[in-house]
Formats: C-alpha cells, sequence, structure tokens
C-alpha cells in the first residue's frame, strides 16, 4: 500500500478523506511542515517512506530529475495540475487503489 504525503499546498482536507477511505495519508498542515522549500518537502516526504502529492509540477519534476540522475531513491511523486477538492479525492483514491508502493518507487505519476 502506498503511504502518500501531501504538500502544503494541497487541502488538508484530502488527507482526511482519503483516510475515511482506508488509506495511509498525512498533510503537511497536520505534521507543521510548513514553509519548507520543495527539495525539503521531498526530503521530508523521503525520510518518512512516503510518497509525496504535489500541484508544483514543474518543480517536483525537476527534483525527479535530479533523483534519476545522482541516483537518490525517492518513494513516488504523484502530481497533478490544480482540480476542485472532490476531483482530487476522487483521483488520488484511484490512484492509490491502483497503485503499489514498490510500482511507483523513483517514478513520476500524473492524476
Amino acid at each position: 500500500m502506498v503511504k502518500l504525503y501531501l504538500d502544503e499546498d494541497v487541502h488538508k482536507k484530502v488527507a482526511l478523506a482519503l483516510r475515511l477511505r482506508g488509506y495511509d495519508v498525512v498533510s503537511a498542515h497536520e505534521v507543521q511542515q510548513f514553509s519548507l522549500s520543495d527539495r525539503q518537502q521531498l526530503e521530508f516526504a523521503i525520510t518518512e517512506n512516503r510518497a509525496i502529492f504535489t500541484f508544483n509540477a514543474g518543480d517536483f519534476s525537476r527534483l525527479h530529475d535530479e533523483c534519476v540522475k545522482t541516483g537518490k531513491i525517492h518513494h513516488g511523486i504523484v502530481v497533478s495540475k490544480q482540480i476542485p477538492l472532490s476531483d482530487t479525492i476522487r483521483r488520488l483514491a484511484q490512484f492509490l487503489f491502483a497503485h503499489s508502493s514498490e510500482s511507483i518507487r523513483n517514478q513520476i505519476s500524473w492524476i
């Protein structure tokens, strides 16, 4: 099962809604990870053995490329354009249902 970390741009209600569906999800808001750089957000996710979900596709695509070039392992980066809250929850639930932590390790995925 994918363990997911939501960066601070993602509404904290997403984490609650996904937990109610049985998924292991935490929000930056819940673990007081505020005002961190994108690199620091990714580092936090890595140390917590979690994939990260963000709306910041450009910066996280670059961070993913850096990881690939340097051999650094991450637990998955899931990105999306800004979409309504209900669509974010639905798409993430579908993604989490369809993927394993192994299948997204060192991958960047769009929902």
